[in-house]
């Protein structure tokens, strides 16, 4: 575990603005330990606008000790980490009242995840065990880093499984077991075991991280990652190769909420992550024009992608970027009517050219889809039949490489400036998960007809 770095308390103009983690120390042992998004101006909010709760001990204080975490979901869980293993008398003091929290999770076959004020079940003699992690100063910071950490292991949190997926199935964030409870759930794919197995492991690695941070974390999903492609089950290595790279763009840009005050009170910051969004898009079309070869103003890009199982229910989705911004008025969604075996190329060409027949809706001057070059050659054909001049770009997912138009050589995300690859498999993340919202939305209808 990391090692503080002390300093005198006189000295607080010396410390670094980055976030970390800080514990206040007297001639007695650490008195308090906290974390912060900006450990200098945290600290002297301390001793410029203290709260009732500081005063018990800022006059006590020699030294300021601190630790600089280039991620703050790093500094939640080293903060919780060193008030577990150091005890500081002020965080014990406290321990039990309602700004400290707790992790749970039951020990189920469908693991539940939530948070709590108890570090024990209220009960003696509970139905299920509960592992218990914690306690995490910040309630909200917490919150927020269950809710993020959700996209990348999915989990359940209902205490009782209703009767239909919710929500948070619909969203990606649970892989609902509750449809387990259908008498026609053999007709899905997922077997019962399947379910149960990547529930306990995204639960267990959800807990690994609040526990221990990412890095033993990514250690374990690398090591995986080698065995699945050695035994050639290169979907399932693709699969963790991608909770990877989200679980690291999680570590390197999400913004805790940050008390405002002092203390234990105040309003607190809205929790934020760095949005493409808000990334230069000039810089970003600059780069594309680059790369394309190109001088004329990309102000539209549509990406599309396809959903389906095994050919059934098969779904096609259209989002739009106007100016690097989504732009929701531009969702588009395809009931696939091409029947029979999986046909990826078929399919996204009946999306393409029933979105052609659409000239009101607006042109792109950019497309995006998912696929390599047989789908890219596919949707040319489509485009032609209307003489429009628009860019077509395809990116296949198990490789990360893009296919470009009229240019023989596909070139690998990883060669291209970090603006433009985060941009493309934003939006093509985007169509996407549209696309499977649907397709699971026909799935479910299809399922209560029987």
């Amino acid at each position: 575990m990391k090692c503080f770095r002390f300093i005198k308390k006189e000295k607080i103009k010396n410390l670094p603005k980055e976030s970390g983690v800080y514990c206040f120390k007297s001639k007695k042992g650490v008195l308090y330990i906290g974390k912060a998004a900006n450990l200098r101006e945290r600290i002297k909010n301390h001793f410029v606008r203290p709260v009732y709760k500081d005063n018990l001990f800022i006059d006590k204080v020699e030294k300021i000790g601190f630790i600089k975490i280039s991620s703050e979901i790093e500094a939640l869980i080293l903060e919780a980490n060193l008030i577990k293993k150091i005890n500081p008398k002020y965080n014990i003091l406290w321990r039990d009242d309602k700004n400290y929290f707790f992790v749970a999770k039951t020990k189920e076959d469908f693991p539940r995840i939530f948070w709590t004020h108890q570090s024990k079940p209220k009960s003696r003699k509970p139905k299920v065990k509960i592992e218990y992690i914690g306690p995490f100063v910040d309630g909200k910071a917490l919150k927020q880093t269950l809710k993020i950490l959700r996209k990348v292991f999915p989990y359940r949190s209902c205490r009782v499984l209703p009767s239909r997926p919710c929500l948070w199935y619909h969203l990606d964030y649970c892989l609902a077991p509750c449809l387990l409870k259908s008498k026609v759930f053999n007709q899905i794919p997922q077997s019962i075991l399947k379910i149960k197995k990547i529930s306990q492991k995204n639960a267990r690695n959800l807990m690994k991280v609040l526990r221990e941070g990412k890095n033993p974390v990514f250690k374990y999903l690398k090591k995986v990652m080698k065995i699945a492609s050695k035994k050639q089950n290169f979907e399932e290595a693709a699969k963790i190769r991608d909770q990877i790279e989200v679980l690291e763009k999680i570590f390197l840009h999400a913004r805790l909420p940050a008390p405002e005050a002092a203390g234990f009170g105040g309003q607190t910051k809205i929790f934020e992550i760095k949005k493409l969004e808000k990334e230069d898009w000039k810089k970003i079309e600059k780069g594309l024009k680059k790369i394309l070869n190109i001088k004329k103003e990309i102000f539209r890009v549509e990406a599309y992608d396809i959903s389906n199982i095994r050919g059934k229910l098969a779904t096609g989705s259209m989002v739009t970027f106007i100016k690097g911004v989504l732009n929701k008025n531009f969702y588009r969604k395809f009931k696939i009517k091409i029947e029979g075996k999986p046909n990826d190329i078929a399919m996204i060409k009946e999306c393409l050219s029933r979105r052609m027949k659409h000239l009101e809706w607006g042109l792109p001057d950019l497309i995006l889809i998912d696929g390599g070059k047989a789908q890219l050659n596919a949707v040319a054909s489509e485009i032609k039949k209307i003489k429009k001049k628009i860019l077509i770009l395809a990116l296949a997912k198990r490789k990360n490489e893009l296919f470009i138009e009229r240019r023989k050589k596909s070139i690998p995300l990883k060669n291209l400036p970090n603006e433009i690859s985060n941009f493309l498999l934003r939006i093509r993340n985007k169509a996407h998960r549209f696309a499977l919202s649907y397709h699971k939305k026909l799935r479910e209808k299809a399922l209560m007809e029987k």
